[in-house]
């Protein structure tokens, strides 16, 4: 594993926890000299992990729409910036550039990336893990509905399991290196 794309807010959000999560995840991705491959911005908890991978003397790979850096919220300071058309473009090239996936705290674009990461997972499009950093109890009401989806038999327990899920940076990562996808879904 040597890259980790990262989802997240624009926003700080709520809590300054979120931030703070963002810097502890930035600093373990340094320490293992895993690369972060993230949406680009400078600002909210995208910008927090990115300085601090940047800090630890870690690579960082930032993946922005045009139309996004016309608002100049592009990180001036990455190892690369990728400029891509559509955000379509942007995910795409994230999954391909990626070994596996985190969330951290965001709005409704950090959850479609997630899902759609945890759905070509589901389908056997990728074999990567993918997982969330559960800051300040965030994803306390994603987790119970993925249970909830699991009760009522439209998400199987094989593939509930999937979604990796931790307050602490160091163990999900730990988990991402001893990851082993589910056998590929199908419908017989």
């Amino acid at each position: 594993m040597k890259r980790i794309a990262v989802f997240c807010g624009s926003s700080n959000g709520a809590s300054h926890l979120y931030v703070e999560g963002a810097k502890q995840l930035g600093k373990e991705l340094a320490k293992r000299n895993l690369t972060l491959v993230y949406g680009g911005a400078s600002v909210g908890v995208m910008g927090a992990v990115a300085d601090a991978v940047l800090e630890g003397g870690g690579r960082v790979i930032g993946i922005m729409p045009s139309f996004l850096e016309k608002r100049e919220i592009a990180h001036k300071h990455l190892s690369e910036l990728m400029i891509v058309d559509t955000m379509h473009e942007r995910k795409a090239k994230m999954a391909e550039l990626a070994d596996g996936f985190i969330a951290l705290p965001g709005g409704p674009g950090t959850l479609e990336e997630f899902f759609e990461m945890f759905t070509w997972a589901q389908l056997g499009l990728h074999q990567k893990p993918i997982g969330l950093l559960n800051i300040n109890h965030y994803f306390d009401p994603l987790v119970e509905l993925f249970n909830h989806m699991t009760k009522e038999q439209f998400l199987h327990e094989q593939y509930r399991s999937m979604a990796l899920v931790d307050d602490e940076p160091s163990r999900l990562l730990e988990r991402f290196h001893a990851y082993e996808p589910p056998a590929v879904k199908t419908y017989r």
